[in-house]
């Protein structure tokens, strides 16, 4: 059971190092809502570009189509010259073992108006600014709706939720009068943590560095196994083998009752009276105090007394005289 224990914690540890750094997807322009016809370009930000990374969607009609088949690659960007209705869904990045980047959800409308919010999450405490806009007009009085829910008016079109929180997180849209309605966009808010570095504060890395610590993990965890698998078995095998020839001090001078009783000229017939307390050896040395007592079961009776009479012989003469 602890050698299984252990085994799970190398192998844990061995995920932990071997994980290579996630790329980021961006968008351009930041937004997640986009008219029909714009110019778009997709991004990965990678930090190993050894690990491949492919930009990849879903969409209504195709499902995991890479850049080649819906736009035009560039390094490590791709690339729509003419935005449709069509190119809505789902982007991401993969690399070549499987492993995915963040998400960014686009949606392209035919429509008047638009919602800019941001395409990534959003994280607590931030300020967050969403505009209603159309395609050929700015800074139109607008309506704001969280879930269905009328929150206020604009009159420049522009929004700012200052702190944002979790209760923040939900679906918006705006309305501009005699234009229409934008589609919803979903705005996430992630967790503050302290520990969390942006990307541009983060420390820089050599392209090799990830490749030589996975390399310098598994030669750590290799020599883990060949530990376990070899050492703690023979180890364990000393420990258990049996001494011989080497009885404890006490141990040989007192037997247990069970073999006593088996040898005839053992110390227990030739005196009945006299009990040994049987020592069980064990890998401490226990000393056990030695008690004669008197067996009172058995009492020895004294025989009887026999007392014999003297026996004499004696004549009569008035037999004699009858003869």
């Amino acid at each position: 059971m602890g050698e299984t224990y252990f085994l799970w914690q190398l192998y844990l540890i061995s995920l932990f190092c071997c994980t290579s750094n996630q790329a980021r997807l961006t968008v351009s322009p930041s937004s997640s809502q986009l008219f029909d016809g714009e110019f778009v370009s997709l991004s990965c930000e990678e930090d190993d570009s050894s690990a491949g990374w492919t930009l990849r969607r879903n969409t209504s009609k195709q499902t995991r189509s890479k850049c080649g088949d819906w736009g035009k690659p560039a390094g490590s960007s791709c690339n729509i010259s003419h935005i449709v209705p069509l190119d809505s869904g789902v982007y991401w990045c993969e690399s070549r073992d499987g492993s995915t980047s963040n998400s960014i959800n686009i949606t392209v409308t035919g429509g008047a108006v638009i919602l800019q919010s941001p395409v990534l999450p959003v994280m607590e405490g931030h300020n967050v600014s969403i505009q209603c806009k159309t395609e050929n007009s700015f800074n139109l009085p607008a309506d704001f709706y969280k879930d269905g829910s009328l929150i206020r008016t604009e009159p420049t079109g522009h929004m700012t939720i200052h702190h944002v929180t979790k209760s923040d997180e939900g679906l918006y849209k705006c309305h501009i009068s005699s234009y229409g309605e934008s589609p919803p966009s979903w705005i996430y808010v992630t967790e503050n943590s302290a520990t969390t570095l942006s990307p541009s504060s983060a420390i820089p890395f050599p392209s090799f560095f990830y490749p030589v610590v996975c390399v310098l993990c598994v030669l750590f965890l290799c020599g883990l196994a060949l530990f376990v698998v070899l050492v703690l078995p023979v180890r364990r095998c000393v420990q258990g083998k049996p001494i011989e020839n080497d009885p404890a001090p006490g141990d040989s001078a007192v037997r247990p009752a069970a073999d006593a009783s088996r040898e005839p000229n053992s110390m227990t017939e030739r005196n009945p009276c006299v009990v040994y307390a049987a020592v069980r050896r064990s890998k401490e040395i226990n000393y056990e105090n030695i008690s004669i007592r008197s067996n009172n079961r058995r009492v020895c009776r004294p025989e009887p007394v026999v007392l014999y009479s003297a026996l004499s012989l004696k004549f009569t003469p008035s037999e004699e005289s009858d003869h």
